[in-house]
């Protein structure tokens, strides 16, 4: 008889802005703060403390061997692993993540291949993208792009969460009911359970709209 699905215990929150403190790394907090208050334990990424370089494709990984790239991604790669969910913050730059992000994630060529995909296979996401424009549909882009990256490493988004009309370092903290949204996104995502496969719709969107 095969087991139940385990309920999410370990959440790593990736923050993508190279500004400390600034509405992503906030929104990624309190998204944190809401699945510690569901039971989960929590851990915290800052990109911009990191030295990740980009993926060349060697695919060094795929034998078995260290990544020739002898960097700060190597003692990533574990807490990815030991996380039942992560939460990957970015800001739009250009429409797009930074850059910062969009090297961390081609750095997941380490999970392509066969022995190391299952490290990554049905882990819950969340996104949470806040941005200085007014229209909601400029973080179509970002989302867009993690939901195809999701897609490739068969993790399952367990919601978003979008934030326009923010700039200012901190100035997300001045929208309550935001803050409580990240909360919230933070609870589901500790309440999911994995193995198996539920979409953003299914434990509703998060968004500021």
């Amino acid at each position: 008889m095969p087991s139940s699905p385990s309920p999410v215990k370990r959440i790593l929150g990736v923050v993508g802005s190279p500004r400390q403190q600034g509405n992503t790394h906030v929104l990624v907090a309190k998204v944190l703060e809401g699945a510690a208050e569901a039971g989960a334990q929590t851990d915290t990424l800052l990109l911009g403390e990191t030295e990740i370089r980009e993926c060349d494709g060697c695919h060094a990984c795929w034998r078995d061997k260290p990544c020739t790239k002898d960097d700060d991604m190597n003692d990533v790669y574990p807490r990815i692993v030991a996380a039942d969910a992560v939460v990957f913050g970015t800001p739009v730059y250009w429409y797009a993540p930074t850059a910062l992000m969009k090297a961390f994630i081609d750095r997941f060529v380490y999970f392509n291949c066969p022995d190391n995909h299952k490290k990554i296979a049905g882990k819950a996401a969340a996104v949470v993208v806040p941005f200085e424009e007014d229209r909601p549909e400029t973080a179509d882009l970002v989302v867009a792009f993690f939901e195809k990256c999701f897609q490739y490493l068969e993790m399952r988004l367990a919601g978003t969460l979008i934030v326009p009309g923010v700039t200012r370092r901190g100035e997300v903290l001045a929208k309550p009911d935001v803050l409580a949204r990240a909360k919230d996104l933070g609870r589901s995502l500790a309440a999911s359970s994995r193995p198996g496969w539920r979409t953003s719709s299914e434990v509703g969107d998060t968004n500021s709209r």
